[in-house]
């Protein structure tokens, strides 16, 4: 390491079927203070992805069975290792490879023979950056670990968050809203309501009316909400849904009387579902509404202007038209 280096610490898998070249990379890389996996191809390096924690892939594009461009893009698509950097280490150079890589999802690439001035230099900025990530997840399921300790507390809304997230997900694909905007749903369904944490568990489970003293302080949770989780960059489309969630298309909602598209269309649909969902499970002042009598109440509120009629009527669409399908996912995701 050189004079002055700042420490960066990982775990390194190498995939290559040359051991001369698994050899020389492990050189390398253990000068570096790095722990180092070899394996001998593709197959052999996602089981490796299954067993260990890594934290950087390096994978030669040419490989028996599994070449690195297909290994690279299953990593990219499996939620649980896409967060890993991938490098792809080629003796190749034309610009179809590259953009083959690209599509494969590939972070980084290097051409042999390697320079190894170069590769340390590329390794240690993907591992600052894989540090990173790995600290916006654990804050990200520090958050989730809050919120479903709210859910918690009451056993009438067991897999609320959990189907609302399914939900809204579903209804946003329908809706054809970006990706960004899907992945904001997702979250926003475990934690649009963490602010309630501010709220006393006296007045969270009361079986009676709130005072006005009381309901002033529960209407303050969309905006705590907001507080808890406005440090989290990566909650830029979902800060406006945990502060939105409770406005009406008339105006009547809260914390700020938005009315009509001044409302988020992600928080619009958030609105829908978590209505559905409120109706079709069982709580203490009512019991479980069948599907049909769930839509026909949130009809009736759609026609005193309180949700988007747009998206309900997507939504309506998609329950009578998939049902099975969509409460499957629904179901699935709350047990």
């Amino acid at each position: 390491m050189s004079p002055g280096a700042s420490q960066v610490t990982g775990t390194i898998l190498v995939a290559d079927d040359q051991l001369p070249n698994r050899e020389l990379m492990e050189e390398l890389l253990t000068a570096q203070g790095l722990r180092v996996i070899t394996v001998p191809d593709g197959a052999e390096a996602l089981h490796q992805l299954q067993r260990e924690s890594i934290d950087l892939v390096i994978l030669d594009v040419m490989m028996p069975h599994l070449n690195g461009f297909e290994v690279c893009e299953r990593i990219k698509a499996d939620s649980d290792t896409y967060l890993i950097p991938v490098i792809l280490l080629t003796a190749l150079s034309e610009r179809q490879d590259r953009i083959d890589g690209i599509k494969a999802g590939a972070d980084d690439f290097l051409t042999r023979p390697v320079d190894s001035v170069q590769l340390i230099a590329r390794v240690r900025s993907l591992l600052k950056l894989k540090q990173r990530t790995d600290e916006l997840e654990r804050a990200e399921s520090v958050l989730f670990t809050l919120a479903r300790s709210i859910e918690g507390k009451d056993p009438y809304t067991h897999g609320h968050c959990e189907r609302l997230a399914e939900y809204s997900a579903s209804l946003g694909e329908h809706l054809n809203l970006p990706a960004d905007q899907l992945i904001a749903l997702r979250r926003a369904g475990v934690v649009h309501d963490i602010g309630k944490i501010a709220i006393p568990d006296s007045i969270l489970l009361k079986p009676a009316s709130l005072t006005p003293d009381e309901w002033k302080l529960v209407k303050e949770h969309p905006l705590v909400g907001e507080r808890i989780c406005s440090p989290l960059k990566s909650f830029k489309w979902v800060l406006p849904i945990i502060r939105q969630h409770h406005e009406k298309f008339d105006g009547s909602g809260y914390p700020d009387g938005l009315r009509g598209e001044d409302i988020c269309v992600t928080a619009r649909v958030l609105q829908v579902v978590d209505v559905y969902d409120s109706l079709t499970t069982i709580r203490p002042y009512k019991p479980a509404y069948s599907i049909t009598d769930a839509l026909q109440t949130m009809k009736q509120e759609v026609a005193r202007g309180w949700w988007d009629p747009r998206i309900f009527d997507e939504f309506e669409r998609l329950v009578r038209n998939g049902t099975a399908e969509f409460l499957a996912r629904g179901a699935i995701a709350g047990r």
